[in-house]
């Protein structure tokens, strides 16, 4: 009967309030703002959760927010919900009236989406906290700079997961239509490391290679040799990789420099593999550049570890997707090689991000995320507050029914 009740709010809830929620995502889709520079986005959500009776809060910065829903329940641990307030730093190319209006600034990974979902579920919650069908508290958390990695942490810094005791979230999936989501426990994506080789030597003319330490002949190796020496290091099943994507050196064909550098990532969906890569990488940087008489400088920036989802929020939330949208509406979903920084959540708290369809059923258009043409399917906005509502008070009741063990296998 709970649950009846739930999706009978929920559809009375969006047939009278989706509309204005995908106004507000296209205000936001045009007004993109990069890391740690979202004031205007913060203002918006901030005065649509004052207009409903809630307190925000806002980070130190200045960007991003908190706010609390429901009574405190002692018995009972916080349950949030987050949302990446951010855009990218790229020219949008879409032909729509919500284009950008931010010279070289685009919400091409979907996080007006997802802001817009959590402001939703904030609304929705409100409304269930004041008839008094809130079993709890829920906090929302609108945090800034998730493209540069740093604004989880400042989340964290700032106090964000007091009292919590599992956290969700979802994320935008172009390969999915509308209506589905896509569940798994364990890891969903890999951790992403910065790496940049700087190599030196003395320099000289090409024709007497062998009076200089050739430095572009070292660099080529170290780029080349390097993956394939990790592929062999590391057991197999971590799918740690390491893809260069700017390599620099010289500036004439006659002449061989005494500097080059290369720069690249290194990815993987194992805790252990991620923290052993920086020595194992400087090792292997060691040994090929010392057979070429080189000297090699690794910087080694550890950005954000694997998202690995705990297999009891995982449940929760595949639960709470199957209840409000349907048996068939919840999907197994593969791991990538992507990153997210709400995986320094996960490694603080138990929790779950799933992904969200955004695409039209039978479309024919190829949208992935990271593209200057990135749209959705609008509809997605309503079925993220349905699953993010009811994953909120399924976890709030510690419910979680039996889900398929296909949905969840690793």
């Amino acid at each position: 009967m709970e649950g009846n009740h739930l999706i009978a709010d929920l559809d009375a809830f969006l047939a009278a309030r989706e509309p204005e929620l995908i106004e507000f995502r296209r205000d936001l889709h045009a007004h993109p703002e990069p890391g740690n520079s979202e004031y205007r986005t913060t203002r918006l959500v901030a005065e649509r959760l004052t207009a409903a009776g809630l307190h925000p809060v806002l980070l130190p910065s200045g960007t991003g927010l908190l706010a609390d829903i429901g009574a405190d329940y002692s018995d009972r641990p916080v349950v949030a919900v987050r949302a990446d307030l951010d855009a990218l730093p790229m020219a949008d190319e879409k032909d729509v009236p919500y284009r950008s209006t931010v010279p070289g600034a685009c919400h091409a990974c979907g996080h007006d989406v997802h802001t817009t979902v959590v402001l939703g579920t904030g609304l929705f919650l409100a409304d269930q906290a004041r008839a008094g069908l809130l079993p709890g508290r829920v906090r929302l958390i609108f945090q800034p700079a998730e493209e540069i990695s740093t604004g989880a942490q400042d989340v964290i810094a700032a106090g964000g997961l007091a009292s919590v005791g599992r956290i969700f979230a979802l994320h935008c999936d172009p390969r999915l239509d509308v209506g589905k989501v896509g569940v798994r426990s364990g890891a969903i994506t890999a951790a992403c490391d910065k790496v940049k080789v700087t190599v030196t030597g003395p320099g000289g003319h090409t024709a007497r290679p062998h009076l200089t330490a050739d430095v572009v002949y070292a660099l080529g190796k170290i780029v080349t040799e390097l993956p394939a020496a990790l592929s062999r290091r590391v057991d197999p099943r971590s799918s740690l990789s390491l893809v260069w994507g700017r390599i620099s050196a010289g500036s004439a064909a006659n002449a061989i420099p005494d500097e080059g550098f290369a720069e690249g990532t290194v990815r993987c969906l194992d805790d252990e593999a991620w923290h052993s890569a920086p020595g194992l990488v400087e090792d292997l940087v060691q040994s090929v550049a010392a057979a070429y008489g080189v000297t090699a400088k690794l910087e080694y920036l550890h950005d954000v570890p694997p998202t690995v989802n705990e297999e009891t929020s995982a449940a929760m939330l595949a639960a709470a997707a199957t209840g409000v949208l349907g048996q068939n509406a919840v999907m197994h979903t593969p791991q990538s090689l992507g990153a997210e920084d709400f995986a320094w959540y996960l490694a603080t708290v138990p929790g779950a991000l799933a992904r969200l369809g955004t695409r039209a059923p039978g479309s024919a258009a190829e949208y992935d995320l990271h593209q200057p043409t990135f749209d959705i399917d609008e509809r997605a906005i309503g079925v993220g507050v349905r699953v993010l509502s009811a994953t909120a008070m399924t976890a709030l009741w510690q419910y979680g029914p039996n889900v398929p063990e296909t949905i969840l296998a690793q």
